[in-house]
């Protein structure tokens, strides 16, 4: 039986026709994405602003029952709750934002919990209520402020590692093509004003590792292109080399996306939108290893010469004393 190619042996598509077009559908994207952050901010989880955190057991069942907890403390109109197994199967906690106003009143925040801790006890006669803890907003601030670095560090580090693998231009190709990648996912929570939690910051640091590895793919073979084809134009390399890891970069992201998108549909909501950051994370990364990381290098003046030793005197006398030309 013949294996299955979704991307046929010696493909020869012109990707570096669409550069400009491509870019300008880029810088127009980012800067939209950075107009929705500005104009309409992130919808920050209680991760990042603060809330309060009930600690529930339910001394009679083996497994709390989440799902259940979930659509019963939505009914309340509080907005919806971040529940997580702590310890044994049976024990959760269930964090909330504070409502509104509870800045300035804050028998707000008192009321809210317990309003949630009495509709629990009613609905579970076995639950026991462990405590409540409150996360302050100067904490939450803290949190994103450290969340944002790391994803800065990371970035930073991995531009770096591209330069010292490659050369500078590599790394600022790659560094450009991460930012892109971030921003584009950061517009679309700004736009959609789904929760912004720690699980988003790992979809988008996942992110910035797939980016990566697929940047360094094209990229080592651009580097393996230059030593052989020393007469061949940029563009053509660029497309050259493009082609020839298509179809490993077809199949490692369509595999990708079958995946995450069966989580999107048929998975719980409280991941419903980690599945989506990393299915547009991934979009956006594959379509800038092909129309921003590689046009990036013709625009940073790579040749097929530039990373060609240059022959000193010395090197090109003794050349002609071989008698080679």
């Amino acid at each position: 039986m013949p294996l299955l190619k979704l991307v046929p042996d010696n493909t020869n598509i012109d990707f570096l026709r669409w550069q400009w077009p491509t870019t300008i559908l880029s810088v127009a994207l980012m800067i939209a994405s950075w107009v929705l952050i500005y104009t309409n901010g992130l919808n920050f989880g209680v991760d990042f602003v603060g809330g309060q955190m009930i600690r529930v057991t339910f001394t009679q069942t083996q497994t709390a029952p989440i799902g259940d907890l979930r659509s019963e403390i939505e009914r309340l109109g509080y907005g919806e709750p971040v529940i997580q197994s702590v310890g044994s199967p049976n024990q959760v906690s269930i964090r909330m934002r504070l409502p509104e106003g509870s800045d300035k009143n804050a028998g707000l925040a008192d009321k809210m919990t317990r309003t949630i801790s009495a509709d629990i006890q009613s609905h579970h006669k076995d639950a026991r209520i462990d405590g409540v803890d409150s996360v302050s907003g100067k904490v939450s601030n803290e949190l994103g402020w450290t969340a944002a670095k790391a994803l800065g560090f990371a970035a930073l580090a991995i531009s770096i590692y591209i330069w010292f693998r490659f050369e500078w231009q590599f790394g600022i190709g790659a560094l450009v093509s991460l930012v892109h990648d971030v921003t584009l996912v950061l517009g679309l929570f700004a736009l959609t004003q789904w929760d912004f939690d720690l699980t988003i910051v790992a979809a988008i640091l996942t992110v910035l590792g797939y980016s990566l590895n697929d940047t360094i793919v094209v990229y080592d073979r651009i580097r393996e292109n230059l030593k052989k084809y020393r007469r061949m134009p940029m563009t053509e390399l660029l497309n050259l080399s493009v082609n020839e890891t298509l179809a490993r970069t077809v199949m490692v992201a369509l595999t990708m996306l079958i995946t995450l998108t069966a989580l999107l549909v048929l998975g719980p909501k409280v991941i419903f939108g980690f599945s989506a950051a990393l299915i547009l994370g991934i979009v956006v990364a594959t379509y800038s290893s092909i129309y921003a990381a590689a046009p990036m290098l013709i625009w940073l003046g790579v040749t097929s010469h530039s990373f060609v030793p240059t022959e000193s005197a010395a090197d090109r006398q003794e050349r002609i004393a071989r008698g080679e030309t």
